[in-house]
């Protein structure tokens, strides 16, 4: 069973803010996500690839599903 429950779905209320859950996960998925776009420009991966916003595009989305099936929101409060 995956860690997606009715719980890891509920709004996150930020100071009588209600904000997404998707908002939160994105940001935490921001910082790895920053850094294997560095290295992998730094180490000319990005020769290899055809369309760079398209591939980074993906590259986030992937990180961001590994995320949310990972276990969600829990682990952050």
């Amino acid at each position: 069973m995956t860690g997606l429950d009715i719980e890891s779905l509920r709004p996150l209320d930020f100071f009588g803010f209600y904000l997404p859950p998707i908002l939160l996960w994105m940001l935490v998925v921001l910082v790895p996500f920053v850094v294997l776009r560095w290295g992998l420009g730094r180490i000319g991966f990005y020769a290899f690839v055809w369309h760079r916003p398209l591939f980074d595009a993906a590259l986030f989305v992937v990180f961001l599903g590994i995320l949310v099936f990972s276990g969600g929101t829990r682990w952050l409060w």
